[in-house]
């Protein structure tokens, strides 16, 4: 293999280039990955003996999804829609083949490919409404005319994945493979010897029509189910806004149209607040000075002091996974008030 950048390698097999991205532990699309891909795609170009790219990861995922680290501060260039670009203009058919997950930007860059193969084990999805913000890459315009509007609207605004056969069967991918370096070669080389032609997504308008048709029903009965789900979070409405957009709008207004709003939503306060949130979880899952070989520990009992509110909903969690517990009150009428809440609740 030959090295692009210190989280990307490039190797020819037989017609087919390999754009590896090597960046654990997620395989992020960091500044490096970015730069790779460009590079990459650039050489597979100019290779006469190469007739099709295939972009696929190492490590335990596909790209799974934006450096959020870089979230805030300057872009550096190529940005991903400069990657994106490149690989849904390339001249030779590029394959992303993908295991573990493609979330948010990874999933972006994926639709940026002509074709698309996975293992039964990945999973798919635009996850950034629990972000506070939508895809900024394309996703809202990319995804409903690969899945269909109603189908493009529960990933987006819910931000739910799915999995391996859904995506199949919806047609976000082409194949299931049993490797994705294996399966994935011998997929751009079944490309090569059909002769397919390159299948870009800006390109297809049946499920566009399909929801012009549909257009209220569609959207106004989504809106009508997730109003209770949603109220007052402003991701949601941008991201149904977005996605609507590409029925009155081109295919690059629509672009430039999901960018002012991801734009948008990013500056504001709800999504700064969702983004601290998301760190904080992390790092609240984080015990400083103690290795990730460390084994848990068997909890076979405990104790819990007071047998109020707090203390009686404590004792209730640890009892309903079987784990015995002791509880210690000051006062007999206290413990058997909240032993009746207990019984209660039970």
């Amino acid at each position: 293999m030959t090295p692009l950048t210190d989280m990307v390698d490039y190797e020819v097999r037989g017609e087919v280039a390999l754009i590896v991205i090597d960046n654990p532990p997620v395989n992020a699309l960091s500044h490096g990955v970015r730069a790779g891909m460009v590079e990459g795609l650039a050489k597979a170009e100019a290779d006469e003996q190469v007739a099709a790219v295939l972009l696929v990861c190492k490590g335990r995922t596909f790209i799974a999804g934006a450096d959020i680290t870089e979230f805030g501060k300057p872009m550096k260039e190529p940005g991903l829609n400069e990657a994106i670009e490149a690989m849904e203009h390339a001249t030779k058919p590029v394959v992303a083949a993908i295991h573990g997950t493609a979330l948010g930007g990874g999933l972006e860059t994926a639709m940026a490919c002509h074709y698309r193969v996975g293992v039964s084990s990945a999973r798919f999805g635009q996850p950034e409404v629990k972000l506070g913000i939508l895809p900024g890459a394309g996703g809202t315009q990319r995804l409903p005319r690969l899945v269909g509007y109603p189908k493009a609207l529960e990933m987006c605004v819910i931000g739910n994945p799915i999995g391996a056969a859904e995506a199949l069967e919806s047609g976000l991918i082409d194949e299931i493979v049993d490797d994705v370096f294996e399966g994935g070669v011998a997929f751009a080389e079944k490309l090569i010897a059909e002769d397919r032609p390159l299948k870009k997504i800006r390109d297809l308008e049946e499920k566009v029509n399909e929801a012009r048709a549909n257009r209220k029903e569609i959207f106004d009965g989504f809106r009508r189910k997730i109003a209770r789900r949603t109220r007052g979070f402003e991701a949601p409405e941008a991201n149904i806004r977005a996605i609507e957009a590409g029925l009155d709008m081109s295919f690059d207004e629509a672009l430039d149209y999901e960018r002012q709003l991801f734009v948008k939503l990013m500056a504001g306060k709800q999504s700064i607040a969702q983004r601290y949130y998301f760190f904080a979880e992390r790092e609240a899952a984080k015990v400083p000075d103690v290795p990730r070989t460390t084994q848990m520990r068997k909890i076979e009992k405990v104790g819990v002091l007071g047998c109020g509110t707090m203390g009686g909903g404590i004792s209730m969690n640890f009892a309903n996974r079987g784990i015995g517990v002791t509880i210690v009150e000051a006062e007999q009428s206290r413990l058997d008030h909240g032993f009746g809440v207990i019984r209660k609740a039970g």
